[in-house]
């Protein structure tokens, strides 16, 4: 048995989400928007952006002409890392950093092979250092090739390398250390951002603009019905942008996924609701597009990728700078993604996190809620 009140609203719900998904299907740039732009951002952020050096230039100096000074350079030809060019002189390298022609000088001394016998043998690297990043995984690269070498040497010459300890590096939770899982993460939170409160604030604004939110006041429908209307159609478009992200991060990159699917959903849809909740928030308090798209972009794009630890540690910047970002949901969610996919089910994160996106749907749904009035 129904109650009338209660058929009544779910009658009313469906006629208007089938008229917002109607809409929605017409409206070619919601759909761009929310489907086709995941998919290109994983393309080019995966593909595009790197912190990994590759073909680094880097001048040789053979002042120890010996096969041992040779053999223990060679770790740079035919090494993805490496483009080696050897030159005669130091003169000659420094040039070439002078003008940016190498990225750093790797230079083999005199008595190089002598003192390697003693087991104090040394290399001089000298970095670029006008372009830091660069510099120093340069560093890491022929810090670590250096120490295969000796290895190697120690174990052709049992008097080379006496006494020497060579460290044991591992990369916890990048085990294939490229930097494509260090973006991937980053860009299922921006799917869910940009398609949350753009898609929202813009086109609900639209219709204040043009008049066509005013003739639903005349109607019976109540508030709840027009959010719940208005968030449907763009929670359904929003999550699989996001579906299509994640295959594609498994497929192109072998993005894991160590910790639960369920979970890793779940937090999704929360982070999701957020989004549009704001967005429902700004077209109610401004009822303009531009206005409603520049606000967008202050609150919630830009510290997307600016504060959220996307493009930098936030644990190396200014402690009143992490203040600030813990304002924003997607640092939050964006902790959730990367432990949920790199390194597991860690619990007491997910709980502390998916606690703070509660509160912060909770908030925002009720704000919405409120500034959501049938008047003009």
């Amino acid at each position: 048995m129904s109650f009338p009140s209660e058929s009544g609203f779910f009658r009313r719900l469906r006629a208007l989400t089938v008229k917002e998904w109607k809409q929605l299907l017409r409206d070619n740039s919601s759909l761009l928007l929310g489907i086709v732009l995941p998919l290109v951002l994983i393309f080019i952020i995966g593909y595009g952006m790197s912190l990994d050096v590759k073909n680094a230039p880097v001048a040789v100096v053979l002042e120890d002409h010996s096969p041992t000074a040779r053999q223990m350079v060679n770790f740079t030809e035919g090494s993805e890392y490496f483009s080696p060019v050897y030159v005669h002189d130091r003169t000659s390298a420094y040039e070439m950093m002078r003008t940016h022609e190498a990225e750093a000088c790797l230079i083999v001394p005199t008595d190089f092979t002598e003192k390697l016998m003693k087991g104090e043998g040394q290399l001089q690297l000298i970095l670029n250092g006008s372009e830091a990043t660069t510099a120093m995984s340069v560093q890491r690269y022929v810090e670590a090739a250096v120490a295969d070498k000796a290895i190697a040497l120690a174990a052709s010459s049992p008097q080379a390398g006496k006494g020497t300890v060579i460290p044991v590096t591992r990369s916890w939770f990048n085990d294939a250390n490229t930097s494509s899982w260090f973006f991937v993460p980053g860009i299922f939170m921006l799917v869910l951002t940009i398609s949350g409160v753009f898609l929202t604030s813009v086109v609900m604004a639209r219709e204040w603009e043009r008049g066509t939110f005013e003739s639903l006041f005349i109607t019976p429908v109540g508030i709840p019905e027009i959010i719940l209307a208005k968030v449907i159609p763009y929670f359904a478009v929003a999550m699989a942008g996001m579906v299509l992200c994640l295959i594609a991060g498994r497929l192109l990159y072998d993005l894991p996924l160590r910790g639960s699917l369920v979970l890793l959903l779940f937090m999704s849809m929360l982070y999701l609701v957020i989004m549009l909740s704001l967005g429902l928030v700004l077209s109610a308090l401004t009822k303009s597009q531009f206005l409603a798209y520049q606000i967008a972009l202050i609150l919630s794009f830009l510290p997307s990728v600016m504060l959220s630890g996307l493009l930098f540690d936030m644990h190396s910047e200014p402690v009143l700078i992490r203040w600030i970002s813990h304002i924003f949901p997607a640092t939050f969610y964006l902790e959730v993604l990367k432990s949920l996919l790199l390194s597991g089910n860690y619990y007491p994160l997910l709980l502390e996190n998916g606690a703070v996106l509660v509160f912060a749907a909770l908030l925002l749904m009720g704000l919405a809620w409120k500034l959501t009035k049938k008047e003009v």
